[in-house]
Parts: C-alpha cells; sequence; structure tokens
C-alpha cells in the first residue's frame, strides 16, 4: 500500500518514521510545507499537498489538531468519497461518526490514540473501526505500526478514558521521573547519573508489571522491607497525596477530550 500522512508534527512524524521501516511506500503533507520536506527527507520518500496524498494513497494518517480536522477535510471530501481511502484519524476526542461526517461516510476509518513513546518503538496505540474496516484492512493497519510499539483494540466509548492514560500519561512520567532525578541531585548525586537511574528504573519497572502479570500494589510491597527506607519513601509520597494526584490528572484530561470532541 501507498500511505500518507497529512500532518507531520510531534505525533503523526513519530508515526511516520514508524511506518516507514515496514518498507512501504509513504506520502507526506503538511500546513507548514518545510516540515513535511525536511521529514520526506529524512525518511526518502515522497511530499505534496492534501489533495495529492488524498488523490494517491490507499491509507491516509490525519494527524491535525482536533479544531482544524472539518476545514482540512471539508475541501478534500468529494475527492475522499470518489476514492475512499482508509482514513485514520489521531485527532483527541472526534469520534469516528464526525470523522465520518466531515469526509465520507462510506469510507473505512480507524480512530487511533499513540503516544509519543512509539518514536523509540514502546508506544502504546489504542485503535478502533468502524463497520467497513473489513479483517483484511485491520490486518493491514496493525502490521504497518508493528514498530511503533503495543497495539490494543478497544470500544470506541473507552477511547476517551484510555487515551487519558496512555496518550497523556508519558507527560506525567516525565515529570515524575524529573522529580526523582531532582531528589537525587538534592542528596548529592550528579544531574547526569540521577537522570539515568530514574529512567532506567521506570523503565524496568514498567517491565516487571508487563512481565509478571502482578498487581502494581503487590510489587510495590516486594520493594518494602520492614523499617526500611523504601516505606519511609513510599510514606512521604502518599503524605503528598501522589496516588490523589495522578487520579486528578488522569480525570482532567478526560474531561478535556471530552470537551474537544464537542468543538
Amino acid at each position: 500500500m501507498k500511505i500518507g500522512f497529512i500532518g507531520c508534527g510531534n505525533m503523526g512524524g513519530a508515526l511516520a518514521k514508524a511506518v516507514a521501516k515496514t518498507n512501504n511506500q509513504l506520502m507526506l503533507a503538511d500546513f507548514c510545507l518545510e516540515k513535511a520536506k525536511a521529514l520526506a527527507k529524512e525518511l526518502n520518500c515522497e511530499f505534496g499537498t492534501n489533495q495529492e496524498v488524498f488523490s494517491s494513497c490507499d491509507m491516509v494518517f490525519l494527524g491535525v489538531k482536533p479544531q482544524v480536522m472539518e476545514q482540512m477535510l471539508a475541501p478534500e471530501k468529494e475527492l475522499i468519497c470518489q476514492r475512499k481511502p482508509i482514513l485514520v484519524s489521531m485527532a483527541a476526542g472526534l469520534e469516528i461518526a464526525t470523522i465520518g461526517a466531515f469526509s465520507c461516510v462510506d469510507a473505512p476509518i480507524i480512530r487511533i490514540m499513540p503516544n509519543t513513546c512509539v518514536t523509540v518503538g514502546e508506544g502504546m496505540v489504542l485503535y478502533c473501526v468502524n463497520s467497513l474496516v473489513t479483517d483484511e484492512i485491520e490486518k493491514a493497519f496493525v502490521d504497518l505500526l508493528s514498530f511503533a510499539g503495543k497495539l490494543d483494540k478497544i470500544p470506541e466509548n473507552l477511547m476517551d478514558a484510555g487515551c487519558s492514560v496512555s496518550g497523556c500519561g508519558p507527560a506525567y512520567m516525565y515529570m515524575y521521573l524529573e522529580a526523582l532525578a531532582d531528589g537525587a541531585v538534592a542528596c548529592g548525586l550528579p544531574r547526569e547519573k540521577a537522570i539515568k537511574y530514574a529512567a532506567q528504573t521506570m523503565l524496568g519497572s514498567a517491565k516487571m508489571v508487563l512481565a509478571s502479570g502482578k498487581h502494581p500494589e503487590l510489587l510495590k510491597d516486594e520493594v518494602c522491607s520492614p523499617a526500611g527506607s523504601t516505606i519511609e519513601g513510599v510514606k512521604a509520597l502518599e503524605d503528598g497525596c501522589l496516588r490523589a494526584c495522578a487520579i486528578n490528572a488522569v480525570n482532567k484530561a478526560y474531561k478535556r477530550n471530552k470537551e474537544l470532541g464537542k468543538k
């Protein structure tokens, strides 16, 4: 297949890099032509206008903000209805039905919510599909993102909640990682080592959860020795309401996703 990307920002660009590893043909487009041109040079692929992407590509990733999706699709609606390319939307909050109304209700549409970790092949990509997406199309889509990370198909009504964890989550992780490093620096550790230790510890802990299948609470208890230093640190986090802050962050993001879908 020939794969198109409209929008070469952080997320669109990261997914384009992952898809480029599958050796499919790519064509990139962006409001800023120079951005598409630069990425196309890096990936050794074509770049062009939105119309050229819709005219020649079998699957088109829509990497534009939800607020401008309708404006971007409107001029190409007739072309999309004529060719019926597979549309892959990564716009937060916009439901499949809305994308269909903006473009073509008879086109196969896949709604995804990836995170920026696809850049290093460790992303979490949630997706759902409309009734026009066949098993063959779905398999081709999953294969395309094989270098992006983990994919999980979920009901569309859970997409905004999932996005609030996996889509927004990297920002939360980076903040916590930086805070841990700051604490280590305050204790005398050089900044470079503090960040390295915190990052590797976060990576290893995540792998422990996925590989062991154990509940995080149990894994936490396994690290905490009676009257030890770890339980003192855990108490400090509890005193600072870490759990409440994390829950509130996800809830706030969820509400914002819902708001974006109504605009």
